[in-house]
């Protein structure tokens, strides 16, 4: 009598344990059919009015229309978008909370900052949401008139020429080592507190050269400053006359600047694979590619899929980079 009791009870725990996993799961399926039920939260990794602040309120638009619900930017910038990062990472998984940064804050910033917080182990990453490529420019003196002659000179003088960077460790600075790495000189780094600084001490001849994020196209089409190469495997659109720096004879000196989406783990799958879904609506509206445009980006869409493979070649790429450069951040 005792084991038929014993087994009975078994049974019922097992029968019970069934329609509690049965039951999450109707609930699971349920709130990603009715997602979103209440205003969405974007954090952003970066001060108002930069370029994934502006790409973000861009998207929020078009995602407020078409998902239903207020899309709202909360800019907690920081560490390199660590700090948005972390506050994701604590967020709940209900598919209301989500974080738009470059990608140089999972592919980059594990190998330049002490955090507890490693987004390819705590985000789940949803979709890219545009990118900006970098281009080689030169002060207005430089006596180079192409990437070639940029490299003759550094090499008749070691470390006589400088370049100017948005600070240690961003993309701008990390391209502009892959340059050096790709000609085989020796350059020396100026770091600055953003692009625009950096930008300007180039303008002004104080440094003699910038890897720019594409804020320096007014300067380029005024003759201000020389724009000696893309830096990227393909030619900018906005300069298609421009040859890469690896079609003038350096390959393996090329970083786009992608910026994407990420989720707190455990959000539905469903969640994850709509918002991919609606954020490539939106990007692949004409109003938003101009606006992009207006920003010297382009509103390219990667699918969840093929942004993890984004993301694991460019952490490949970048932590061996600051490894061999011996790259650190104060």
């Amino acid at each position: 009598m005792l084991v038929r009791t014993a087994t009975a009870a078994r049974r019922g725990l097992a029968l019970a344990a069934f329609a509690m996993l049965a039951l999450a799961s109707s609930v699971e399926a349920q709130t990603a059919a009715n997602w979103p039920t209440k205003p969405i939260r974007v954090v952003v990794g970066f001060a108002p009015g930069g370029s994934t602040d502006v790409m973000a309120r861009i998207l929020s638009q078009s995602l407020s229309e078409s998902l239903g619900q207020a899309v709202v930017i909360d800019n907690k910038p920081g560490a390199s978008g660590n700090i948005a990062a972390a506050e994701v990472v604590r967020a709940a998984p209900d598919g209301h909370t989500f974080l738009i940064a470059p990608t140089s804050v999972e592919t980059a910033n594990p190998s330049l900052f002490k955090s507890s917080v490693l987004p390819s182990r705590d985000l789940t990453p949803v979709a890219s949401v545009g990118r900006t490529q970098m281009y080689l420019v030169a002060k207005p003196q430089m006596a180079a008139k192409d990437v070639k002659d940029l490299v003759a000179l550094a090499r008749a003088k070691p470390g006589s020429l400088s370049y100017a960077s948005a600070g240690a460790g961003t993309p701008p600075h990390l391209a502009c080592e892959l340059f050096k790495q790709a000609t085989g000189t020796s350059i020396t780094h100026i770091p600055y507190r953003g692009a625009a600084p950096a930008l300007q001490d180039v303008l002004s001849g104080q440094a003699d050269f910038v890897c720019d994020p594409g804020i320096a196209f007014p300067h380029i089409r005024t003759g201000k400053v020389k724009l000696l190469g893309i830096v990227s495997t393909a030619r900018s659109p906005f300069f298609p006359e421009v040859p890469t720096v690896g079609e003038q004879g350096f390959p393996g000196a090329n970083l786009d600047i992608w910026f994407g989406m990420w989720a707190p783990n455990g959000t539905s799958p469903d969640i994850v694979a709509r918002m991919s879904r609606e954020l490539g609506k939106a990007l692949a509206q004409a109003a938003v590619k101009s606006r992009y445009g207006d920003l010297g980006a382009e509103a390219i869409a990667l699918d969840t899929a093929d942004f993890r493979k984004l993301l694991a070649n460019e952490a490949a790429q970048l932590s061996a980079l600051i490894r061999d450069q011996k790259i650190t951040v104060d």
